[in-house]
């Protein structure tokens, strides 16, 4: 198809063609298009011929872009970048159409309140988060993310209900907010490094919502590794915070051994759950300096002593035996195994 030309014909709607489009088709006279009977019906009448052998393709957007994406020496009107986001654009238009159809006709979703779709939203996000981080991007992270994109959706459609605002004011705000967060990009504000940036951010941010705290707004609801985290941000964005991580070491090491003496001493509960509570947030602390997320540094951990019991079980069930009523050692031994042959694996 080298040469081809590839015309975006809008959103599909017969009086929506772009003039620059019509232009291009009535001038080369002969056109493969693929469109609807409605705009082959305009065409026609402007003295396009369809010619399905023709040098040039006319096509709604999304349709275009399929193509565009399917052959990259495809040139393109309009440029491939403009394309993309028309295409985009007119998906997330018949989205939202569908989302409000749902709203209205469906009896389930029409019962639907912010209260009982949060749930949702909140399982659809974990479920992203588990795609994302399985490894590389793939058609079950683009599913996912479609199953979160709903929510926001559906959530969004609950807002104007309420006379709150719409999808058009959801994306208008956070596209303001991203150009305002980042004077860097969009501005004439210097940040070449990750820490000037998270720098500037926390300070617009902090502007911007008015605080009246230092730990103003933390959500209440996130989970305690993340709100742990964000604390410790909160506090840095004023400069209540170590340089370095090796400058935190000493408090996770001095947090370990009051644990250890309070587990010694046989302590009430309250006061070894005390301990607890500060041995792990000291320990976010110094991996939050030393640049690692602890929730995915735990979810990893997580996931590698799973695979490392159910590879010990089966290396047991391979010598005859049941890995489930095996004592301690025995145990130990398999999952050693286990993780030496998982560690030899090489990475995907």
């Amino acid at each position: 198809m080298d040469g081809r030309l590839v015309v975006a014909l809008g959103p599909g709607e017969p009086d929506a063609i772009p003039v620059g489009a019509m232009a291009a088709v009535v001038t080369a006279g002969r056109v493969d298009v693929r469109a609807p009977e409605a705009i082959r019906r305009v065409l026609d009448a402007a003295g396009v011929e369809h010619d399905p052998d023709a040098p040039t393709v006319a096509a709604p957007d999304r349709e275009a872009w399929r193509l565009a994406q399917a052959d990259p020496s495809l040139r393109t009107l309009p440029a491939r970048a403009t394309l993309e986001g028309r295409a985009a654009a007119a998906a997330l238009t018949e989205l939202w159409a569908v989302t409000a159809r749902l709203r209205r006709d469906c009896p389930w979703d029409r019962e639907q309140t912010a209260e009982t779709i949060v749930p949702h939203t909140i399982e659809e996000a974990y479920e992203v988060a588990d795609v994302a981080l399985a490894g590389p991007p793939g058609p079950k992270l683009v599913d996912e993310l479609g199953d979160l994109l709903f929510q926001t959706y559906f959530l969004a459609l609950l807002a104007r209900e309420a006379g709150a605002g719409d999808l058009a004011d959801v994306a208008d705000g956070i596209r303001e907010k991203l150009v305002r967060r980042h004077p860097h990009v969009f501005g004439e504000v210097e940040a070449d490094t990750t820490a000037a940036v998270l720098r500037n951010w926390e300070a617009i941010k902090r502007d911007d919502e008015g605080r009246e705290g230092i730990f103003h707004d933390v959500p209440g609801t996130l989970p305690a590794l993340l709100a742990a985290r964000k604390l410790q941000r909160r506090a840095a964005a004023i400069g209540f915070d170590w340089e370095s991580w090796p400058e935190a070491w000493p408090s996770l090491l001095e947090e370990t051994a009051e644990l250890r003496d309070a587990l010694d001493g046989a302590a009430a509960d309250p006061v070894v759950r005390h301990e607890a509570g500060d041995l792990l947030f000291a320990a976010v602390n110094v991996l939050r300096l030393a640049g690692v997320d602890p929730e995915l540094a735990l979810r990893a951990a997580g996931a590698r002593f799973q695979a490392r019991v159910e590879g010990a079980e089966a290396l047991a069930a391979a010598d005859g035996r049941d890995f489930r009523v095996l004592g301690l050692d025995e145990q130990d031994g398999y999952y050693r195994r286990a993780k030496r042959d998982l560690e030899a694996r090489p990475s995907p």
